[in-house]
């Protein structure tokens, strides 16, 4: 775990799929059923794991270049939000610590919110799946803004609608262009690698904390720890 400068914190946002739910697999087998039913039978985890962090609509772009595929864009957006909508509902697991966290959070009223790469019929099944529409009000999604992460617009726009400078604001995020879209709204990170393999990503030396061992070295004590030496709880 290493750690880099701090200062004062009004507020903060969470991304979602990969930091604070576990809802990559459901978007694998969202992706690898839109593919199969376009020719594509063999899309591998591993094949997925390239887009962690980037927005379904462009993900899906890269796709359809790759694969060749004839459908529209849209079309493909909305038949994977179905699949992945109808997989979500079954079974999203949240992160133990990330629900501590977050607990905690609201406890002592620390404003935050959620900004997201997915639909925001995706954000919302997620969090009243699991219970985290009880703590997050304010959701931004990409579909909100003019670009996906690595573009900085989904931080910046969650900032300004929690009323915060975004250089007082910390991200938390779990893949590389999250952290660069963070970087890029001029805010601080903390870094938990949904691939914890992925930890040496130059993107991830931006972060001001890095759990390089993923979720299995996150502890909600150690980030609210980190954070109350920012100065936050004199907020």
């Amino acid at each position: 775990m290493s750690t880099a400068r701090t200062h004062s914190v009004p507020g903060v946002i969470f991304d979602l799929d990969g930091t604070l739910v576990d809802s990559e697999p459901n978007y694998y087998e969202a992706g690898r059923r839109l593919l199969a039913r376009h020719g594509v039978p063999d899309f591998s985890w591993e094949h997925h794991t390239r887009y962690i962090g980037i927005s379904t609509r462009e993900t899906l772009e890269a796709l359809r270049a790759e694969y060749g595929i004839g459908a529209p864009v849209d079309e493909l957006l909305i038949a994977k939000n179905s699949l992945y909508l109808e997989l979500a509902r079954a079974s999203t697991e949240v992160f133990p610590e990330m629900r501590k966290f977050v607990e905690r959070l609201y406890a002592r009223g620390v404003p935050m919110a959620v900004a997201s790469g997915s639909s925001r019929a995706a954000i919302e099944a997620v969090l009243d799946g699991t219970g985290l529409d009880a703590y997050f009000t304010l959701t931004v999604s990409a579909e909100e803004v003019p670009h996906g992460k690595p573009a900085p617009d989904v931080f910046l726009e969650a900032a300004r609608r929690l009323g915060a400078d975004p250089a007082d604001c910390v991200v938390l995020e779990d893949a590389p262009p999250g952290v660069v879209a963070a970087r890029a709204a001029g805010m601080r990170c903390v870094a938990v690698p949904y691939v914890p393999g992925t930890a040496d990503d130059p993107a991830f030396l931006g972060a001001e904390l890095l759990f390089a061992r993923g979720q299995g070295e996150f502890t909600a004590r150690a980030a609210e720890a980190w954070l109350s030496g920012t100065g936050w709880e004199s907020r």
